[in-house]
């Protein structure tokens, strides 16, 4: 565990010293580097070199008064992946998983694979919803957590909640014809309850090339917390397997 700059910010960064394949981890909104590294990370680290950085208002990076933005976040991965001087596999949760979409489409020299878990492309892809409402229990133990771990106190808890909803509710904006540039290798993986329709699920899977689509049945958009062992291993599959695969009866990837 380390502090970098990148973008001009200091970034708490972790970059495990090891001799293989490289993924980067990307977390999801409201959370940090942690949900991932103490769910899918020791599955995954037997066989990979696993790193990852806290985005800026998240987890122990400070916040700047700059709006949370995708493309902002892009540019932290991008500088991330470019720290790493590697090729690296993305692996994205929620949020993390559209900043991974995002950095294929700019920058797939910098990338072999990407898993994009629980994301949506465009912010109407999101089922109706009451927005996280910033008063009252859950708001407090969530305040409680974020302050356990963040430079800003538990004083700037709100504006990262804030600043989180109204992301949400206007971004990402990406089309159809945006994902069917994507030159890399993608698995999106989803719950069978995410707050993201289904439908916009599929069209994800089907709009990028050579696509592939793992729903984990009994899971919610929490899946990676819920079925680590099981979420590790789809994703290790995906990352060591021939790619497009060669199945005995294909269909949609039929010559």
């Amino acid at each position: 565990m380390a502090i970098l700059t990148l973008q001009g910010h200091p970034t708490w960064v972790q970059i495990a010293k090891k001799s293989a394949p490289t993924i980067v981890f990307l977390h999801g909104g409201m959370s940090s580097s942690a949900s991932m590294l103490r769910s899918i990370g020791p599955g995954l680290s037997k066989h990979y070199r696993i790193c990852a950085f806290d985005r800026r208002g998240h987890g122990r990076t400070a916040d700047t008064p700059e709006p949370f933005s995708y493309n902002t976040m892009a540019d932290e991965t991008i500088a991330f992946l470019e720290y790493l001087a590697r090729p690296a596999h993305l692996v994205g949760h929620s949020d993390g998983g559209v900043v991974a979409l995002l950095v294929a489409l700019r920058r797939p020299d910098l990338l072999r694979r990407v898993v994009a878990i629980g994301a949506n492309y465009h912010f109407s892809g999101l089922r109706a919803y009451e927005d996280f409402a910033l008063e009252g229990p859950d708001f407090n133990r969530w305040a409680e957590s974020f302050a356990a771990i963040s430079p800003d106190g538990i004083e700037h808890a709100r504006a990262v909640a804030e600043k989180t909803v109204r992301l949400m509710r206007t971004q990402p904006t990406l089309t159809p014809a945006d994902l069917a540039t994507i030159s890399v290798p993608v698995l999106v993986m989803a719950s069978d309850d995410e707050p993201i329709e289904l439908d916009h699920t599929c069209s994800l899977y089907e709009s990028i090339p050579d696509a592939g689509l793992a729903i984990m049945a009994g899971t919610s958009h929490a899946m990676l917390k819920e079925r680590p062992k099981a979420s590790a291993s789809i994703i290790h599959h995906f990352l060591r397997s021939p790619w497009p695969p060669v199945t005995q009866d294909p269909i949609r990837r039929a010559p």
